[in-house]
């Protein structure tokens, strides 16, 4: 089997791939991966062949814009038709080429979905957070002004899509784009039990449970209890830091920092501070005992995955809805922006560190995550798909 392969250049999506390239390529299947030089390396190490997408430019600043998408539909669905337009002139030469069984693309490289329906060739949606749908999209807390903003863009949406069609691109409506129904055939990075409202999707989602890879430099506990603080590799926010630093600092508490960045303006820390740049996030949860994270869908899982009840900071509606489950399933403590001073953030770890029902709730999620298939049943369900392909 042949499958082409297609992710947008963000870690958070790209990492929790690689065990099922991995295990597709030594399966004898032949997997060719569409991303961005910064990934090659462990693309290719995972038995991939690599193909470049950084010559695709954009003709809008989508960096600037980053704080737009999600928010503005009109501006999302522009940056969607024209990331598509910018690869058109790879995807048209190559796939043609290639002949790949399935395309098998990440939920937001849509460039891949629109490729699948161009040319043909059954499509499989790889699924790095939830999967939303009307029932748990209100995990993402988005009400009536979302659908008066929608409403409000739907015809410039229109006109993007028309650009779309132009290029050969069967697309109907906005929702087609973006969204999926219980007819995609999709691989989802979690439990069903972790997955709100599971039982509104139907067997064409296969839940394998999370990609979580094993320790590579261990980490050493010093203390009883072990904190640790992460904000993502994308950090926007550096007094969130300061505040966990000042709610911590006089605590008996190891407390590892990892701020994806420079130490900066960190300096005269106290001996149970230890500030990194980055750290093998695995060896860390292993020895922690409570997790302060923005939570992202990768690093909430890892946590649950080790058993770690978590302190929930989330900044974007992804990650609100994946606060929003850990907290409601009781394996965390959602501090909303109005709550997080260092008062709030000391009581909060102190929760989680000492009542022991946040790690119990933990275990609970963690026992439902190694139940899950995970790559191998990952695989049976690509290869079934590419024997009884639907075009």
């Amino acid at each position: 089997m042949k499958i082409a392969w297609f992710c947008i250049p963000a870690h958070g999506h790209t990492n929790p791939t690689l065990g099922l390239v991995r295990e597709m390529a030594a399966a004898g299947h032949e997997v060719i991966y569409f991303s961005y030089e910064q990934f090659r390396e462990k693309i290719e190490a995972a038995g991939a062949r690599y193909i470049s997408c950084d010559d695709c430019d954009l003709h809008i600043d989508a960096a600037n814009g980053s704080n737009r998408v999600g928010k503005d539909l009109a501006f999302s669905i522009e940056l969607i038709v024209e990331s598509t337009l910018a690869m058109d002139d790879l995807v048209s030469r190559v796939i043609p080429e290639l002949k790949p069984d399935l395309i098998v693309a990440d939920s937001m490289a849509f460039g891949g979905k629109l490729a699948a329906m161009k040319f043909g060739i059954s499509y499989v949606c790889s699924n790095t957070t939830f999967v939303f749908n009307r029932y748990s999209a209100k995990y993402m807390g988005q009400g009536m002004g979302g659908l008066w903003s929608t409403l409000r863009a739907l015809p410039k949406v229109s006109i993007q899509l028309k650009r779309l069609r132009e290029a050969g691109y069967p697309v109907k409506n906005f929702l087609e784009l973006i969204s999926n129904d219980n007819e995609t055939n999709t691989i989802v990075y979690t439990s069903k039990e972790f997955q709100p409202c599971s039982e509104t999707f139907s067997d064409k989602y296969c839940f394998i449970g999370p990609s979580v890879r094993p320790v590579t430099s261990p980490m050493e506990k010093t203390a009883e209890k072990t904190v640790y603080i992460s904000m993502g590799t994308v950090v926007s926010d550096r007094e969130i830091y300061k505040k966990c630093i000042e709610a911590l600092c006089t605590t008996d508490l190891q407390v590892i920092v990892s701020l994806g960045e420079t130490a900066g303006d960190f300096t005269e820390l106290p001996d149970n501070i230890q500030l990194f740049d980055t750290v093998d996030q695995m060896a860390v949860l292993q020895i922690a005992d409570a997790f302060v994270t923005h939570c992202g869908m990768n690093s909430v899982s890892e946590g649950l995955y080790y058993e770690v009840p978590l302190v929930l900071m989330p900044k974007t509606p992804e990650q609100m809805a994946v606060a929003r489950r850990t907290n409601e399933l009781g394996a965390g403590v959602l501090l909303q922006p109005s709550e997080r001073t260092a008062e709030e953030i000391r009581k909060a770890v102190e929760k989680v560190l000492y009542d022991d029902r946040y790690k119990a709730a933990a275990s609970g999620i963690s026992d439902g995550f190694k139940r899950c298939g995970g790559v191998k049943e990952a695989r049976t369900f690509l290869e079934t798909i590419a024997r009884h392909p639907v075009l």
